[in-house]
This record gives C-alpha cells, structure tokens and sequence, in this order.
C-alpha cells in the first residue's frame, strides 16, 4: 500500500498520509475479501453496488474512479480492454475528467469488450466511465473535479485512504 501512496504522489497526485502496518489480525475475519472491483462493462447500478458495499458514497465512487483512470491505461492481456484514457498516463491530474467531457466517444469497432474512442483513436473509456459521466450524481461530481483539480485531489486522498484501510482497524 505504500508504494501506491508513494507512486500518486511521485505521478504529482496528492500526499496521502500512511499508516504503517498492523499487528497480525487474530482471525481471517479481519481481512476484506480480493477482487471486489466492478466490472467495468456494467451500468450505474452495478458501480454503485460494488461501492456502496464498501461504505463509499458516490463523490468517493467519483473521485476513485477518476483518479484511478487518469494514470496508465488498460492492456488487452489483462482486462480484455485496451489503450489510456489520457495523452498523459503517468501523470496524476484531472485530464481523465476533461478527457470525458470534452470529446465525442463512439464505441470502438473491434474484437474485444465493448469500450469506447475519440477521434484520434488513441484515447478510449470503458462503459463505466461514460456512467460517471451520464449518470446526474456522477456527473455533477465528475464536473465539479473537471474544473477543480484541487477538490479532485483531496477527496481521492481521502476516499483512496479509506479504500485502502477498509476493513482494517490497528490492534
């Protein structure tokens, strides 16, 4: 976990405050379960969900989603899906939000998962991004971090902190 709150912050995102460790649980109950992300070729609903059974309400559901596309990009081998979702996939800003905003996405006519392009070809977004943005509470989030990179950056460190120690508690 360190090295991610490590590497937001060397990709110029937000100081996150660790902290460090934990004595061994007493029991398996303690620890969350793996692969609990959504999937990303589902609706609203399904986000909300996957998020919402982790206690995140929908500004942290936006900030997490928005920070976490707007740095690298998605590989084939992977996730099915492929490209970035930025012209700067190591760099943490809020271009993911003006990326989704300001261009036209149509979906990408190819072999794989449903995902979309933008004109160039070189940029693309996943069905749940175009949820963040067509969705009317996502979307006002989503516009507000567009235009507030500042408000985008504390609320990530916020509900990324809270993501990442879900479920744990020091002993």
């Amino acid at each position: 976990m360190l090295a991610s709150y490590v590497a937001i912050e060397e990709l110029g995102g937000p100081k996150i405050e660790f902290t460090p460790g934990r004595k061994d649980a007493p029991s398996e109950v303690s620890c969350p379960p793996n692969g609990r992300l959504p999937d990303a070729s589902k609706g609203r609903s399904h986000i909300r969900d996957v998020f919402y059974r982790m206690g995140l309400n929908d500004r942290e559901i936006v900030a997490l989603v928005g920070g976490g596309h707007g740095i690298g990009k998605c590989h084939t081998d992977r996730s099915g899906y492929e490209g970035p979702w930025t012209n700067a996939p190591t760099t943490f800003t809020n271009l993911y939000f003006k990326e989704l905003f300001g261009k036209n996405w149509t979906e990408r006519k190819w072999t794989g998962p449903k995902q979309f392009e933008d004109n160039t070809k070189k940029l693309m977004m996943l069905p749940a991004d175009l949820e963040i943005r067509d969705d009317p509470e996502f979307r006002k989030i989503a516009l507000e971090y567009k235009d507030n990179q500042d408000l985008l950056f504390k609320d990530f460190a916020s509900a990324f902190k809270k993501l990442t120690e879900l479920g744990f508690r020091q002993y």
